[in-house]
């Protein structure tokens, strides 16, 4: 039997389904435990590596060459699905990175490494039993750290929400809180783009109510307002990192919600006014730029009015 083979073995006695001990899987899991050359199962550890890093050592140690496009495959039908069982641990050095980022990691359950170890001797069979009957208990305690990060919020109508931690939600919040509070009273949220939960709130039936049918496979903005006393639509972007309304997004965002009843508003928010200024040569003109340090101000770009659609 080769290394792969017991790996997959390994896989398939805790309980994973054959997309997930296959030889894709199987060789993920080799990545994780970083198990070279003869070294033998209890030498295996658990350090974290990227999905980058796990293809390298793919590629470097077993000599399995892996093309470019298959990294959304290791990432998406083998990784997530080792994360969903408490099999891996998601960013355990930091559960509220943003998942944009190129530090995310995975590195293997502490619980299920000493099972792991086991592979091969007589006592692996009882661990296997010990810890698939712990499994429950073990996910929601490895769980709990990432749901310590999430952010609060509070929606107009009173509805409260929580965000993943880190990233745009910071500044999505202070969009909600600050801009909506200040500029768009009474406005109904009708979309909230959630790293972690693209879907976490979307009022599908109110927008089309607006004559608006979203295609929820387009790049919708990081928050959607609706302001019925002026029957305006603010179409908000946070752009603390990237992503503000330029010329390119400004189209984009005109496309997707062309049969729109309500006036459209374009916002590009920035943390800082620093932030900002890194954007500012590219946003479009006709839209509006607001910053969560200065929540009161709202700067705006040419036009013949101060905030509000354009025909």
């Amino acid at each position: 039997m080769t290394r792969l083979d017991e790996a997959k073995e390994i896989l398939k006695a805790f309980g994973f389904d054959k997309g997930r001990s296959n030889d894709r899987s199987g060789r993920t899991l080799l990545a994780l435990a970083q198990m070279k050359g003869d070294s033998s199962w209890a030498d295996a550890t658990n350090e974290m590596l990227g999905v980058r890093a796990i293809l390298d050592w793919i590629r470097d140690q077993l000599g399995h060459e892996i093309a470019e496009n298959t990294r959304e495959t290791y990432r998406r039908q083998t990784l997530h699905q080792f994360r969903d069982a408490g099999f891996v641990i998601y960013n355990d050095d930091d559960p509220g990175r943003p998942t944009n980022s190129s530090a995310n990691n995975y590195r293997l359950n502490p619980k299920a490494l000493e099972v792991i170890r086991l592979h091969g001797t007589p006592a692996f069979a009882d661990a296997i039993q010990e810890y698939l009957a712990a499994a429950p208990g073990l996910l929601s305690m490895y769980q709990a750290a990432r749901t310590l990060t999430r952010i609060p919020v509070t929606l107009p109508g009173g509805m409260e929400l929580s965000l993943g931690g880190g990233g745009q939600n910071v500044l999505i919040k202070q969009m909600i809180d600050d801009f909506c509070g200040f500029f768009v009273p009474g406005g109904e949220v009708l979309y909230i783009g959630d790293a972690d939960e693209k879907l976490m709130h979307f009022d599908e039936q109110k927008l089309a109510s607006l004559d608006v049918t979203v295609d929820t496979h387009g790049k919708l903005p990081d928050l959607v307002v609706y302001q019925e006393e002026k029957n305006w639509l603010f179409l908000m972007e946070a752009a603390s990192t990237h992503g503000p309304v330029d010329a390119k997004r400004h189209g984009e965002l005109q496309a997707l919600f062309a049969g729109s009843t309500a006036g459209l508003v374009y916002v590009s928010c920035f943390p800082d006014r620093p932030t900002m200024r890194k954007f500012l040569a590219d946003l479009a003109w006709e839209t509006e730029a607001w910053c969560a340090s200065d929540p009161t101000h709202m700067i705006h770009l040419n036009g013949e009015r101060f905030l509000g659609p354009y025909a």
